[in-house]
Parts: structure tokens; sequence; C-alpha cells
């Protein structure tokens, strides 16, 4: 059956049909059902579709979908001759629904900025009224001039502007003097706007410090109120100040520690995939900037009708993109542009070349198979089942090939012939990749969210505690008061903050997973689906969601296998034990033989031992081996041990090496007849 989803503006239908049927007349059957829908929903009450209950389901974000979904508008296929290997070249498109979103909040001009402009420019003409009419000129109001009220006005009001230039220029000089300083930019990114309004309140009580003398504040209680509530505002901005530095300290470290050298490969790896489906390197234009469009979907193809986007992605600067994924150090422009990048651009290709239809994004496994089949088309020879080293050298620099081919399966030593199937599974692996450092940006991101509204609520209640003092409206016996209150109820609720702090100190401080990676936690192998500051969810192999809080987790063992090196692998076999050394001796070189034709999948350093001698007929041995990976991608693992425990029986059966029962005396206690008479005891 062939589910496909048709969309109107109204709401959902769905409809079945056999393929082998009615292929050929499908989007008849279809505009003839939506008509009579169409028809049925003026008199009865609409139902839920299947469509709306499939969203409600809950599914893992690692999940791909193994059939593709029909887009709007229906997408003309082409007969090709492909071989086995090849994927129908089907595309589905993705809304890019929060970008457009954001493109558009972007462009809009705040409100409040008008508000201030237009009071700026009333407040100002009465300024200058104040001074140049005599009879406003020495007028007073609260034992202060009018002018004077007008200047304090003015700068409460346009000194939200003023600071908000100071601090765009103070910007503009960072970012040219200290564009490659370690963590410079992170923080001045993140702390502008309080920054902003320090020096904007700072502002407001220097002018009234210098506009209201002394002796009319201590004339008027009023003026000395507003005095101390300037001070009190003023160190609460401070302090949220410093709440917000010691946040990003924590979000910048945590970020370098963790995530900079996986952002720095993804981002490599989109850069060689760029190039490659792109045009061909023109040698008089090397060393400069190519720029290209983006596009809505990579999926069309040559031919098809493409409709454009609003909003749509940015312009991928190649050189650009080359230049970030080579940063040796987490410098304070890689670091929040990596994070940017990764997360909120998928996987792409530029298929000006393929389609001219510009850039795309690949937001499934399936569209990773067939970009890499229609790249792999782009960069070999016609026909070729391999790519050539010449061909690579068509699209990207040398350097680059050495640092890519390991990846493709190849070493830099020998001869270049990168496989379709190893270009393929490049492609998926990085996609994959990709995909699970988005989702552990993104956790992180939501974690640290949650870290300062936490880090907010407690810097708030200081706040207001300061703020109380330096007004005087509390004496110290009351802030005691208060002080042992805070206490009981930190004692009544001591296990909760006992629980967020251990929660904080296991996922900024341990943080012994992200996103994606599988682990083993109390002998069961689950992976890491999604990480909270109080909760993680994982994955088990049959797709079990396992909720472990996080102050529970910190007490147990965890295995990581994404963070461990090339493991260690076992073949336990019975032999029987007269089996002749030179058998042995053969076995060991038929071993050895196959273990170093496969290079790619085995260390050279393998050892063939004996364990024990279980019986007196059965030598117990052990065939240990060392992958070239770890156990993160485990049905490669059990794939390659298949393949192992294949290759020794074969071995086996070669050398003619098999388990044998010996001749053992056997103790007869009972008997019966063959006519069926009674059993006889002996």
């Amino acid at each position: 059956m062939q589910n496909t989803e048709k969309e109107n503006p109204f709401r959902e239908h769905v409809v079945l049909q056999m393929e082998e049927q009615q292929q050929a007349s499908k989007f008849n059957i279809e505009a003839e059902f939506n008509s009579r829908e169409h028809s049925r929903s003026a008199r009865y009450k609409p139902r839920t579709t299947l469509g709306e209950l499939s969203f409600t389901k809950t599914k893992s974000r690692f999940d791909e979908t193994s059939y593709p979904l029909l887009t709007r508008s229906p997408i003309i296929h082409k007969v090709s001759s492909s071989d086995d290997e090849e994927e129908e070249e089907v595309w589905n498109k993705e809304h890019e629904e929060d970008r457009k979103k954001y493109t558009k909040k972007r462009k809009k001009v705040g409100w409040i900025t008008i508000i201030e402009w237009v009071l700026t420019f009333v407040i100002t003409t009465g300024f200058i009224c104040c001074l140049t009419v005599d009879s406003l000129r020495n007028q007073n109001k609260w034992d202060l001039e009018i002018w004077k009220w007008c200047l304090l006005v003015m700068v409460i009001i346009s000194g939200r502007l003023f600071s908000g230039w100071v601090v765009r220029i103070i910007v503009f000089f960072v970012e040219r003097n200290y564009m490659l300083r370690e963590k410079v930019l992170y923080f001045v990114y993140g702390l502008r706007k309080s920054f902003q309004n320090c020096i904007w309140l700072g502002l407001v009580l220097l002018s009234w410090s210098l506009l209201v003398s002394p002796g009319v504040q201590k004339n008027n209680e009023i003026f000395k109120k507003v005095f101390r509530a300037l001070i009190g505002v003023l160190v609460g901005a401070i302090i949220w100040l410093i709440k917000i530095v010691l946040v990003k300290v924590l979000a910048s470290s945590f970020h370098v520690a963790t995530f900079f050298d996986r952002m720095k490969e993804s981002v490599f790896h989109h850069y060689i995939l760029d190039s490659l489906s792109g045009p061909e390197i023109d040698q008089t234009l090397t060393d400069k900037h190519k720029t290209f469009k983006p596009s809505s979907s990579l999926g069309a193809k040559k031919g098809e009708e493409q409709l454009p986007k609003a909003g749509g992605p940015k312009k991928i600067d190649i050189e650009k993109l080359r230049k970030l994924s080579r940063e040796n150090t987490a410098s304070a422009w890689s670091i929040p542009r990596l994070v940017n990048y990764v997360m909120y651009s998928g996987l792409s290709t530029i298929s000006r070349t393929l389609d001219n239809c510009g850039s795309s994004e690949i937001t499934s496994e399936l569209e990773a198979r067939i970009t890499a089949q229609r790249v792999f088309k782009h960069v070999a020879q016609p026909d070729a089942k391999y790519i050539l080293e010449e061909g690579l050298l068509r699209f990207l620099r040398r350097e680059d090939i050495d640092t890519i081919l390991p990846f493709f399966e190849c070493t830099a030593g020998e001869t270049v012939l990168v496989r379709k199937s190893a270009f393929r599974n490049w492609v998926v692996q990085a996609y994959t990749e990709r995909k699970a450092l988005a989702h552990s940006l993104n956790d992180t991101k939501t974690a640290v969210q949650q870290l300062h509204k936490i880090a907010s609520a407690v810097v708030s209640m200081l706040i207001v505690v300061v703020f109380v003092l330096v007004m005087g409206l509390a004496t110290s016996k009351v802030i005691l008061v208060i002080t042992s209150q805070l206490l009981l109820v930190g004692f009544m609720f001591q296990n909760t903050c006992k629980t967020i702090f251990e929660a904080i100190i296991f996922v900024f401080v341990m943080h012994p997973f992200d996103v994606g990676d599988r682990c083993k936690i109390d002998g069961v192998m689950m992976t890491v689906e999604e990480m909270n500051i109080f909760t993680t969810v994982f994955l088990k192999n049959d797709k079990e969601k396992v909720y472990y809080p996080n102050s529970v987790l910190s007490t147990k063992a965890i295995s990581n296998f994404y963070r461990s090196p090339d493991m260690l692998d076992y073949v336990d076999f019975a032999m029987d034990s007269s089996t002749s050394m030179d058998s042995v001796t053969l076995l060991k070189e038929d071993i050895k033989k196959y273990i170093d034709s496969k290079p790619k999948y085995w260390a050279p350093k393998h050892a063939l031992y004996v364990k024990q001698i279980s019986t007196l007929d059965k030598l117990d041995m052990c065939l240990l081996v060392t992958h070239t990976m770890n156990y993160q991608n485990y049905l490669e693992r059990q794939l390659r041990r298949t393949e192992l425990i294949y290759e020794l029986k074969n071995i086996f059966e070669t050398l003619q090496i098999k388990y044998q029962l010996l001749p053992q005396q056997v103790h007869v206690t009972q008997f019966s007849t063959v006519d069926g008479g009674p059993t006889r005891q002996l």
C-alpha cells in the first residue's frame, strides 16, 4: 500500500490505493476523491484525519522516514538507467518557518525605538524653548528650574538611544581590534543589552547628581528617595550584568571543551560537499571568494518548476566556510558562528551545476543517499565506478583532499579510488553527525536557558534585598528575619535544592555524553535521545524511551561508546584437542591474511590464544581483534563480527578443524525389548 498525503486549504485528505492497479491514474483519482470530500464537508463536521493523528505519535528525533513524502506540487519523474545501488530520486520540500520568522523579526523596526525618537524630538524642542523664552527660563518647579527638568527627562528618555550608540561604537572597535582574540566577542555580543542598561542608568544618576544640588536634596525628602532609588536600580543592573557574565563564562567554556572539534569537523564536511557539488575550480580565481545563491530544494531535477522562497537561507561563502573549518583554536570569532551555523543550517549542497537550482539542505537519510549518488555522478567520469584523484582535484585543493581521504576509506599513500558505496556512506555519516550535533547544541542551549532562569530567580531576590537596603525601607533586623525564613524554606526543600545542584553539576561539569551518543548504563545499551537540565531521555535498541533524572545518573557508572577509542572485540570458539600444531599454525596464518585484507575493518594487531582446557577433548580458544572504530555504530560492529565469524567457519572447514567427541564409557542402567515388553532394571 502507498500512503499519499494530499493537502488543500481546508483540511487534509488521505488517499489509499493499490500501486499495482491504479498507479497511472493516481492524480485523477485524487482529484475525484478531493471533490467528493469537499462536497461532504458542507454537510458533515470535519473529523480528525489520519495525517493529523500521525503528528500526535511520539517519535524519536533520530528516526528517518523510510518512504518519500509527496510535496504540494507533484514531482515529475524521469526514467533513468540506474543500477541496483541507485535509489529513486524523489524529494520532499521542507518549510523553513523558523527562519522566515527570524527574518521578519529582524526587518521590523521596534515600536519602542520609534516612541523614543518622537519623545526625544518633543522634549528637545521643549528644552530649547525653556532656554530661549524668557518667561520659562527663570521659572522653578519644586525648587528646580524648568530647563533642568526638561534636561533630566531628555536624559531618561534619550539616554537609552545614546547608550545604544555608545555600545555599537565599542562593539565596532572591538570587532576590528579583537576579532580573533579568545572569547572576547563571545562576551561582547552577549553583554550588549546589560551593558547598555548600565550606561543608561549611570547617565541618569550622573545627570541627577549634577543638576540637583546636595542642598536641594537635603531639604526635599522626595529628591532624596529618588536619588537612592537611582542608586539601587544601578546596583541591581550591575548585579544582573555580573550574573550574565558568569552564565556566559559557563556556556563559552562548555562549548569550547565539548563541541568545538565536532563543529569544526561538521563544517569541514559541509565545505567538501558544497565544493564537490559546485562548479570546478577556476585556476585564475582560486584565491577569490566564490559565492553562490541559495535555492529551495536539491531534489528537483533539471527542468522542474521551482518556487522561490521568501526569507531563504543566507548565501554560502565557500571561502569563509573553508576558513571556519580550518580554525585550529577556539577563537571568539569561530565559537558563536560555529554554533549558529550548525544549529540553524542543515547539511546542504551547491547544486547550480547539478540542476540549476542553487543551494539546498539535506533533511533525511534518503535525501543524503540520493545526494551522494548525484554528486558522485557529477565528480566521477561518465559510467565510472570510482572517483579518481584527478576528479577530486577539479573541485578541491590538495590539502583538503589529503584531509578527506580517510573518510572515503582511502589513504594518502595509495592510489585514490573512491567507491560509490564509500562516498555514500560518508555523506550519510556526515548528515547523521550534523543532525546529532545540532540536537546536542539545541539541548545545551535549552539547559543554559534553564540555568539562566534559575540564576535570574536567585539574583532577582538578591536585587530586591539590596534595593530595600539602599532605600532604607528595612533595617538589618528585618533582613535577618527574612533571611531566617529563607533558610527555613531551604531546609524544607533541601532535597529539591540538592537535586537541582546535582543536575547542574552533572550537565555542565561532568557531562558524560551528548545527544546521539551510545551509552551503557546498568548493563543496558541505550542512545541519548534528549538532554535537559533535570532529566535525560534515552532510547533503547527496541525504541523504548527511558527517562532518567540527572541526579540519579550522577551516581551511576556510564560507558560512552562514542567517546571511546578504537575498541577490541573477541570471538570464542572450541577446538578439538587432537588438532595438530601444523593446523593451528595454518589457522593463524589464514586469520592473519584475512585481517590484513580488511585494513578498513580491523587493525593489524590481533591475538589467538587458549583460554582453558574445559574438558579432555576440547580447547577453549579466543580470537582477539581490534576494530578501526568504536561501538557507536553498533550495527556496523555486528556486521563486521558476523563476517569474521563466517570467515573463521570457512577456514575451519578448509583446514578440516572440527570438534569431535572422543570414545567414552557408557553405563546402561535399564533397557526394554523390541516387542514392547516390560522395562528391566540392571
